[in-house]
């Protein structure tokens, strides 16, 4: 059995979805924090298991006979991941798991900038003392985040922000794809892998691509990272989450997010999706750029 945690979110449901293409429901399990938000699996065959990473006992529970688990990382930016991440690789110890892969992210590092790569450096250290087989899927910047990074550039036809950096922004659809072929053994995989799109942009890149595609200028003005920051909050950004997306600006500027790998190609077979796709979504289905 593959048992996928947080199948109730973006990435984890869609990576089981992609596993009922190729596997029988009985196959899989999902631990959730919400079962009644799973109903859709549980309809469909799929064993559906509270678990939560906070609680090693119902993380016991729902691992029960998994093979294989996916353990996607915890999104909570005041949570304590690297505690919860333990809980649930000791749960998965516990339980016999044969292998366990993390959603884990592109130049996982304890010195970065961006706080969030501390806590995935500190899982992977945890998974490779765990004496299980285990695989860090380190996804590319999911480029959803650029609806929350751009600003209201449809509007204003200004992309307002901070100094940046190349970026290989990747899309969360085609790493759960990924997760799903190597999950299912399609192309089995040890340690950390960098899953990215082909190519990595800047802000003045981006600029340039939607002013093509829109057919307008687009201007690319960068803003000093405390005005930046203030606007945010008093635009009703929580502070901690301002904070936490300045971060990624200084990371960027820094060349950590800069690396691209062919691998995400090969597991998909195809071109993986790019910045411009992303805009073209954003400009047919005009979806707001604030958060």
């Amino acid at each position: 059995m593959i048992v996928i945690t947080g199948a109730t979110g973006a990435l984890g449901g869609a990576t089981v979805e992609h596993l009922l293409k190729c596997l029988s429901a009985d196959q899989i399990g999902v631990s959730v924090r919400d079962v009644a938000k799973a109903q859709q699996f549980a309809d469909r065959g799929v064993r559906v298991r509270r678990g939560s990473y906070d609680d090693p006992a119902a993380l016991r529970d729902s691992f029960e006979g998994a093979e294989q688990i996916l353990l996607v990382s915890q999104n909570d930016p005041g949570g304590d991941g690297i505690s919860l991440h333990r809980n649930a690789i000791e749960a998965a110890v516990a339980e016999g798991t044969q292998r366990i892969l993390y959603t884990s992210h592109q130049n996982a590092r304890g010195d970065s900038p961006f706080a969030p790569s501390h806590e995935h450096a500190a899982t992977e250290a945890l998974l490779a003392e765990s004496g299980v087989a285990w695989t860090s899927l380190r996804n590319g910047f999911y480029a959803h985040s650029l609806d929350w990074l751009l600003g209201p550039w449809q509007q204003t036809g200004v992309i307002t922000a901070p100094a940046d950096g190349p970026v290989s922004w990747t899309d969360r659809a085609d790493a759960a794809e990924a997760a799903a072929i190597i999950l299912t053994g399609q192309h089995p995989v040890d340690g950390p892998v960098t899953l990215t799109a082909r190519r990595a942009v800047t802000f003045d890149d981006i600029a340039t691509t939607a002013a093509e595609l829109t057919g307008r200028d687009i201007t690319r003005v960068v803003i000093d990272d405390e005005q930046w920051l203030a606007d945010r909050i008093a635009a009703g950004t929580p502070e901690q989450m301002a904070h936490l997306l300045l971060w990624f600006f200084h990371a960027a500027r820094h060349g950590h997010f800069s690396e691209t790998d062919p691998l995400l190609a090969e597991l998909l077979h195809r071109e993986p999706r790019t910045v411009a796709d992303l805009l073209t979504d954003r400009i047919n289905t005009r979806v707001p750029n604030t958060m």
